[in-house]
């Protein structure tokens, strides 16, 4: 299901241009470790299947001599897209901002790009700037000032930011007076995102859509000090050029994630073909460069996910694109299963290794919900103490994925419903401590808080594409999203098991449960 590209690192420049879309990717053509990165190249018709290029771009110039980083694609009005990317000039890692056009923009794959010289490098960090944090151009917005805008990652001391540009014909470009946004003890904001949500639907915005008083604006960005990405909800004043995260949403460590699991550098861009917003990011590997050297690659994509802001308007849905569906075989069907505390029942009939599986799980009460501590602020320490394994009240409930027929080995994926003063809290966890028998892996108990009410409806939601060494799961209906790397030993292909679970006290109802076993998308 997933792209498995040869890639190194990250996701750069995603765009939908005349019917196809393409996808970028950083690459080491020489092996799968880090290292002599360029642009790789794949382009599809419909997200799942891809026809891989030659590299887009490599470092053949003096201004990027020593590295093609990450960037991001724009699509100018009668003129077609345009690259924006970091280049490393020097030994000392110092960043420029670079562009490339397609040589031949009449070629429906865009195979080749050029780098202009007349203005290469279009922006170079002044000199009370660290050249050597300054990278990850976005993609440019229009207003109608008739200025071109757009925002490259940055630091200060220890102080993240986003460095905002404008111009008005796509090279020559002018640093304003103050970053669009920056955040205290962040440090470097690595492949900034800025886009416009819409308050009223699931269609997503052109990035160029700004003023109206039905819109938000969302801020992402990707911390190299915790390797996870994190976003703000707010509103752009595009007067000052200025954007304030709302009250609701906290700049940092504390605040909102697309993802709680192995997740990092993404990317969107607008779909204009069907009025959405697409994200993708990069899933690395949790085992060993030995492992990556012999099995000849290093990393995935994640499912490529349409995102809208939810109906609060305080935060994010997520889910996967429509196409996925269309891997869909063979299907099974399972409803009002009761599980009992410590009862797990096999989802039986489908290739358990490759599945798509939709859950909704109800419960009569939650009067045996256990009590929440204040202090238990850290929902992936919370998940690490309190496991599937551990028996609660209500929960843990949920999926053993990539299991065992002995369960000697098991991915659960579930929930776990506390007490807190006047509201429950709801803990998703995806947790690889048990994935495998093999040692030499990183095993983390990856978890996020779920923001529903469960005082309306007593039912959650849960959706996991488990594809062999992935598990990407969608808790309420996308709202909290988990992404695990694991690498099971036994639970592998024809081997490999699915069960819904209870360990908690109080009675859980499988309401109604989907699965279907997954084609391969197709790869050439």
């Amino acid at each position: 299901m997933h792209a498995i590209t040869p890639i190194n690192a990250n996701t750069t420049g995603p765009m939908y241009y005349n019917g196809i879309y393409h996808l970028f990717y950083q690459y080491n053509p020489k092996g799968a470790v880090w290292g002599n990165i360029v642009w790789g190249h794949a382009v599809s018709k419909d997200l799942i299947n891809w026809k891989e290029l030659e590299p887009a771009l490599y470092p053949s110039k003096p201004f990027d001599k020593y590295g093609v980083w990450s960037g991001s694609a724009t699509v100018l009005p009668g003129k077609g897209p345009v690259i924006l990317y970091t280049g490393v000039i020097d030994k000392q890692s110092n960043e420029v901002q670079l562009y490339a056009i397609p040589e031949n923009k009449s070629d429906p794959f865009l195979r080749k790009w050029v780098k202009p010289k007349a203005f290469n490098p279009i922006v170079v960090a002044d000199h009370s700037m660290n050249a050597s944090v300054f990278r990850d151009p976005t993609t440019a917005w229009w207003s109608k000032d008739g200025h071109w805008r757009m925002l490259i990652g940055g630091r200060r001391k220890d102080r993240g930011m986003a460095y905002l540009y404008r111009s008005k014909d796509f090279v020559k470009w002018i640093q304003a007076k103050h970053p669009i946004h920056s955040a205290a003890s962040t440090g470097m904001w690595e492949c900034p995102d800025f886009y416009p949500v819409s308050l009223k639907g699931k269609n997503g915005l052109d990035i160029s859509v700004v003023g109206s008083s039905s819109i938000k604006h969302v801020l992402k960005n990707s911390l190299d000090l915790t390797r996870y990405e994190y976003y703000t909800i707010g509103t752009y004043f595009k007067n000052k050029d200025k954007y304030i995260p709302d009250n609701t949403s906290e700049d940092g460590w504390g605040g909102l994630r697309y993802d709680y699991g192995n997740f990092y550098a993404s990317k969107s861009f607008f779909d204009p073909s069907k009025n959405r917003r697409i994200l993708w990011a990069w899933a690395n590997e949790s085992d060993s460069k030995e492992d990556d050297v012999k099995k000849g690659w290093a990393g995935i994509q994640s499912i490529p996910r349409t995102v809208w802001l939810d109906y609060g308007g305080k935060q994010l849905v997520q889910w996967p694109v429509e196409e996925l569906n269309s891997l869909r075989k063979k299907e099974v069907k399972i409803s009002h299963q009761k599980l009992k505390k410590g009862q797990h029942v096999e989802v039986k009939g489908i290739t358990a290794a490759q599945a798509d599986v939709e859950v909704t799980f109800s419960f009569s009460s939650l009067d045996r919900a256990e009590p929440f501590d204040s202090r238990w602020v850290n929902a992936q320490d919370l998940c690490s103490q309190k496991g599937s394994k551990v028996q609660g009240g209500v929960g843990p409930f949920g999926l053993l994925t990539l299991a065992s027929e002995k369960l000697e080995e098991f991915t659960p994926v579930f929930f776990r419903i506390f007490k807190a003063p006047n509201k429950h809290v709801i803990l998703m966890c995806s947790d690889a401590r048990s994935s495998s028998l093999k040692r030499e892996l990183y095993k983390p108990s990856f978890a996020g808080f779920v923001n529903v009410d469960l005082a309306k409806n007593k039912k959650l939601s849960l959706k996991s594409l488990i594809d062999h060494s992935v598990v990407e799961s969608f808790g309420a209906g996308g709202r909290t999203n988990i992404l695990s790397r694991v690498y099971p030993t036994l639970a592998i292909k024809k081997k490999a098991h699915l069960f819904v679970f209870n360990n908690g006290t109080e009675h859980i109802t499988v309401e109604y449960l989907k699965a279907w076993s997954m084609k391969s998308a197709r790869r050439n």
